[in-house]
């Protein structure tokens, strides 16, 4: 066997094997999927809410957690087609083909700097293609929505819970 032969059989067999697993998509039950949804949104929180998490550390955990909290909710709101093409760029985010895809890299988003992620963020912003720009205003949207939806943040935009005079007319 000639040297480029088994190089060029040793590439398209690795090519091969690489796509077959990343296209492989076991049946995941939907609480392992919120599981890694978390995980997802609890990489992106941090650069859509910059400036608005408390520094305090146990703080920000817990304005953290009661964000995804909240996201799990809001998601539950939406249309089920809207709910689907979140589903599909959540799924295509925490497999390496699709993050090669969609920015360039295959390296996980939990493993990538600050500075890289806003990076990433920015260039689907003003990107070329509208499904990139649909994914950021999208992944914006509903987290900035979703933390501003938890009454103990409204203080971070000087908002107060109307109150309403009870008048006793006896």
């Amino acid at each position: 066997m000639k040297r480029r032969t088994f190089i060029t059989g040793a590439f398209a067999g690795t090519a091969a094997l690489a796509l077959g697993v990343n296209l492989y998509s076991p049946t995941l039950t939907t609480a392992s999927d919120d599981i890694h949804h978390r995980v997802l949104f609890s990489v992106f929180i941090p650069i859509f809410l910059d400036g608005s998490l408390p520094e305090v550390a146990n703080h920000r955990e817990m304005a953290i957690n009661r964000t995804l909290d909240a996201i799990v909710l809001s998601i539950d709101h939406l249309p089920q087609a809207k709910q689907d093409e979140l589903m599909e760029l959540l799924d295509l985010l925490e497999g390496r083909f699709g993050l090669l895809l969609l920015s360039g890299s295959m390296t996980p988003l939990l493993g990538r700097d600050p500075q890289q992620l806003i990076d990433m963020l920015e260039s689907w912003r003003y990107n070329f293609l509208d499904m990139l720009k649909t994914a950021y205003s999208g992944l914006r949207e509903l987290i900035m929505a979703s933390y501003y939806a938890c009454p103990e943040h409204w203080g971070n935009l000087r908002y107060a819970k109307p109150t309403f005079l009870v008048s006793n007319a006896n």
